[in-house]
């Protein structure tokens, strides 16, 4: 059956005759920011994605808003500058998941030399035009706290600045928004066929919950599903793909803290790649990423053995107190879907994006993703419409719209994430200090939507631990599209850290499994 969606409330709706201006498959990144974008400069918008939001790539990352300061050796100055600019422009219209972050780059004898670990800093302060974050210093780590946790021997190191991201929560608050603004959001739902009829796009959609299948007709049709850009492409649509994507899994391993202070690390390895250490979740560490080319089954992607026996190895280059796997707490794997550029080892591959645009005028247009970076999904978003825009006349308005407009929750002061969390703390006084902090953090302004007229912790329901409650699951049900304890405990937050075995479970049976 053909959908037709009318007037439907907090999911959106679609043209009067049933045909969406723009259907987007993936709910990554990606689709997410180009189905937010799109719906906000007046096109009827629907997104699907066969799993969760941000179930892949998208929350997988090392959680960071940073320009790439390593993808300089490569000559990527545009992808680069590009992402400092919008490094600052993200900050800034969430920033309750979005936060500055220093990063100490100590100075290895036998690599880098130190004039060129600077003149790359130099040229990452300048390069994006910063505004608001602070520029580099050079540090004496004999003397600074940043030196205290490494072994003797590292005297001179640089401090730099970039962000931190909650990257699966940006995901969700973009389509969030997108909803909020008039787009279908359908999860659990994939594109099963393709076909162009009579000059518009017939996709035939499964519901992988309940079976049910519909067809969907668009105007144009987005090919955002990341890792599975390529079999989208040869499997749904019947046609033959115009690039090549590069599988490459990067891995991470979360272990307790190993420092107190609230910097981060960058350390060269003598393979020419580059780990970072961060500070994480209030009690942890989380240390990556690995480059490794992968051939396997996206969705079946874990941390091997090796590679968290390389991140160990890492780490403990630098640090005074060696990491083993028997400190590794959690471990967590995705794979990043390069374009392919003929490198020849995977790190080396371009981080840039390419957009390849199939059809338009009379034949209905397929506009596919290759590659990409959390950091640039705006811009990237951006790009896409602008190549669609002869094709979606309503796509020439608003351009540039998303660089200001807030995301949920996000209505509050770029440098005042902290204040806002005290703030909450002190209109619902019954909350724990930590718990309004994570929840100002997670939610900003929105978290007032589940408080609203609680007075005490059982007006919330029951405490699973670490403050999630029944009034935050339903929340996130019925808000956030999420349906499972991992879409609960592991992406929309990270509380599965700190629920113990038995809480977790007590999570599952809440959500039905």
């Amino acid at each position: 059956r053909q959908t037709k969606v009318k007037g439907a409330g907090r999911t959106g709706n679609s043209m009067a005759d049933g045909t969406v201006d723009l259907l987007v498959v993936g709910g990554g990144i990606n689709g997410a920011g180009i189905a937010r974008d799109a719906v906000g400069r007046g096109a009827s918008v629907m997104l699907v994605e066969q799993d969760d939001l941000a179930s892949a790539t998208s929350s997988w990352s090392t959680k960071l808003i940073h320009g790439g300061l390593r993808y300089l050796e490569y000559y990527e100055f545009r992808l680069v500058r590009e992402a400092l600019i919008e490094r600052e422009v993200l900050w800034g219209i969430a920033p309750h998941i979005i936060r500055p972050l220093r990063f100490v780059l100590p100075h290895h004898r036998g690599l880098r030399p130190a004039w060129l670990l600077r003149l790359g800093l130099f040229m990452y302060d300048h390069l994006g035009g910063r505004k608001r974050l602070w520029p580099t210093r050079t540090l004496d780590l004999t003397q600074d706290a940043a030196g205290k946790p490494l072994k003797p021997g590292f005297g001179k190191g640089f401090e730099y600045s970039d962000c931190r991201v909650d990257d699966a929560r940006l995901v969700v608050l973009n389509a969030r928004d997108a909803a909020d603004r008039g787009a279908v959001i359908r999860t659990r739902t994939r594109a099963v066929a393709a076909e162009r009829v009579d000059g518009l796009w017939r996709v035939t959609v499964e519901d992988r919950t309940t079976g049910a299948s519909e067809t969907v007709t668009a105007k144009a049709l987005v090919n955002a599903a990341g890792p599975w850009v390529e079999s989208f492409l040869t499997g749904v649509a019947q046609t033959t793909p115009p690039a090549r994507v590069r599988l490459v899994q990067g891995s991470h391993i979360v272990v307790p803290r190993i420092f107190d202070h609230d910097r981060a690390y960058i350390f060269q390895n003598a393979d020419n790649r580059i780990i970072f250490a961060i500070p994480y979740e209030e009690g942890f560490t989380l240390i990556g990423t690995t480059d490794q080319d992968y051939a396997g089954d996206p969705a079946a992607v874990k941390a091997s053995e090796a590679e968290i026996a390389y991140l160990c190895a890492a780490a403990s280059e630098y640090f005074l107190k060696p990491i083993t796997p028997a400190d590794v707490v959690w471990t967590y794997s995705g794979v990043r879907p390069l374009y392919d550029d003929g490198a020849s080892a995977a790190q080396e591959a371009t981080r840039d994006y390419v957009l390849h645009k199939d059809g338009g005028g009379a034949d209905a247009p397929l506009l596919s993703v290759f590659g990409g970076k959390i950091t640039t999904y705006r811009r990237l978003a951006m790009s896409a419409l602008e190549q669609l825009a002869a094709d979606l006349p309503a796509l020439n308005a608003k351009v540039g719209w998303t660089a200001s407009a807030p995301l949920p929750g996000g209505d509050i002061p770029a440098d005042l994430p902290y204040s806002f969390g005290e703030g909450l703390w002190r209109s619902h006084p019954f909350l724990d200090p930590q718990v309004a902090s994570r929840l100002a953090r997670a939610y900003g302004t929105r978290a007032k939507v589940f408080l609203e007229g609680a007075t005490s912790m059982a007006d919330l329901g029951r405490d699973f631990g670490s403050g999630l409650t029944e009034a935050e699951i339903a929340y996130l049900r019925r808000e956030e599209w999420a349906m499972t304890a991992d879409d609960v405990l592991w992406r929309r937050s990270k509380l599965g850290l700190h629920l113990d075995a038995k809480q977790r479970a007590a999570v599952a049976a809440h959500c039905g499994g």
